[in-house]
């Protein structure tokens, strides 16, 4: 334990991860950004950032990371990974907590979510944030809970579904919870406390409550994004359970993961109302307000794809709509191969023209003729070199990102209500080496999410194909196997 140690962030490739991270770096203090993503963080290229692995459902990867941290930010959740997710994240927090009990640290800062009255009945999402705090304040050291409601800003799964709804839906029914009321916070004053709290550490436990300078109830905030945005909608609350809404209907209306979505939206039937006062007095700010936020966050969505996942392609950014889904759905295939990285980059450069696809070419042309139906002639044939680059056409696809023996991804440039990508990514795994194909989807209001539903089974079925006759073609190719 040191008080000039590191900043370690535990979760730093998730939503607020990212965007802390990021600010954290500009202090000139040294940090520690982990995740189960390594190679995505690698791939931020955050100034001054050293990226490590680790994953909290494997406790052996936890000690050498917390050798010499003074402050650790614990922003891990695990509401994307199924039903089960407060068992897990239960489990995670006793693998840290046990970590830190043999190498302890100054202090935790922990993103905890506001809480209902303990007379309420709670949701499983609120349950397992509160018991991952009891479970971090077991581990004999100082921890400040920083709890909040809804977050504004490009990203949060709340937002996402508010947002998405709004430009998915031509009527909005939401169950009655609608009436419950917040304290939504923007992004921006959220990330301020955040900083705020390292320079006042505590020696004991605290909870701290952040807030917006609002008090708005669900139904207000949809109809100021529906003013702010344009997009005006019949919102309608009707008396049904939010246990009646399933992943399915998720699927269907929001691009946020629906597991995510459903665990958020069962937390939403209470008034989750903060206190901000002591917070606000250890670190004053002005707070913006939920319109300010709103617009705010609708500028920063238009530059979502000028990122390295898109190659910073220009035609990717000028495809881009506000009505997109923030979120991508994805589907793909990963196998393993004892044929060496570059073996396999040989293959997966021959991607395209004359010879396909390597899997389910007849269900491509059919892909390609449905364009022609609705007059989109696509673009046939690819380069004759060996090796594609970045601009290179390939059919409809357009080549945006080319790492060596790495990665490999194409624009989708078929006619269909979204922006996509296909990517081939290559790990080397020591023995072994992993090729991943997978393609990625924004879809364009519920066309594309039905678009994307419809062709998901054929999706699974060609990726796996197409990642198993790479992986064969690459083991008899005879270039030197690692």
């Amino acid at each position: 334990m040191n008080a000039t140690g590191s900043i370690l962030v535990l979760g730093a490739s998730g939503y607020i991860g990212q965007h802390l991270t990021l600010r954290l770096s500009a202090t000139g203090q040294r940090v520690i950004a982990a995740s189960r993503r390594l190679e995505w963080l690698q791939k931020q290229n955050w100034p001054g950032v050293t990226c490590r692995y680790a994953d909290l459902a494997k406790p052996e990867t936890l000690a050498a990371l917390l050798e010499d941290v003074d402050t650790l930010y614990y922003l891990v959740h695990s509401m994307g990974d199924g039903a089960d997710f407060v068992k897990r994240e239960i489990q995670a927090a006793r693998h840290l907590r046990d970590a830190l009990r043999a190498h302890p640290v100054r202090q935790i800062i922990f993103l905890s979510s506001l809480q209902p009255p303990r007379t309420s009945q709670t949701s499983s999402h609120l349950i397992a944030r509160q018991k991952t705090a009891d479970t971090l304040r077991e581990a004999g050291v100082p921890v400040t809970e920083l709890r909040a409601g809804i977050i504004i800003g490009a990203g949060s799964a709340a937002f996402e579904v508010m947002r998405d709804m709004v430009y998915n839906l031509p009527v909005l029914t939401p169950p009655r919870w609608v009436r419950s009321r917040t304290t939504p916070i923007a992004l921006e004053n959220l990330l301020t406390y955040l900083t705020g709290l390292k320079e006042h550490p505590a020696s004991e436990h605290r909870v701290f409550e952040a807030a917006g300078p609002e008090v708005l109830s669900y139904q207000q905030q949809f109809e100021r994004f529906m003013a702010i945005s344009g997009r005006r909608r019949p919102l309608i609350p009707i008396p049904f359970p939010t246990r009646w809404i399933s992943v399915w209907f998720l699927n269907m209306i929001t691009s946020v993961p629906p597991t995510m979505a459903r665990a958020l939206i069962q937390g939403l039937h209470h008034d989750l109302l903060a206190d901000n006062r002591a917070l606000h007095a250890l670190i004053p700010q002005t707070l913006i307000s939920f319109d300010d936020a709103v617009r705010a966050t609708l500028e920063d969505e238009k530059h979502l794809v000028n990122s390295r996942d898109w190659g910073y392609d220009p035609l990717a950014f000028s495809r881009w709509r506000p009505d997109y889904g923030y979120y991508p759905k994805q589907a793909g295939y990963t196998v393993k191969t004892s044929a060496s990285s570059a073996a396999l980059w040989e293959i997966v450069n021959q991607t395209g023209g004359e010879k396909g696809y390597f899997f389910g070419n007849v269900l491509w042309k059919t892909r390609a003729f449905l364009d022609l139906l609705v007059g989109h002639r696509l673009d046939k044939g690819r380069p004759s070199r060996a090796y594609l680059k970045i601009g290179d056409r390939v059919d409809s696809w357009k080549v945006i990102v080319v790492e060596p023996e790495k990665e490999l991804t194409m624009l989708f440039g078929m006619k269909a209500p979204g922006l996509g990508r296909l990517s081939f990514t290559l790990r080397d795994e020591g023995e072994q080496r992993s090729l991943d194909v997978r393609a990625w989807w924004h879809p364009h209001g519920m066309p594309g999410l039905l678009y994307w539903l419809l062709m998901f089974p054929a999706h699974l079925f060609i990726f796996r194909g197409m990642a198993r006759n790479i992986i064969r073609l690459a083991e008899q190719t005879p270039i030197k196997q690692g």
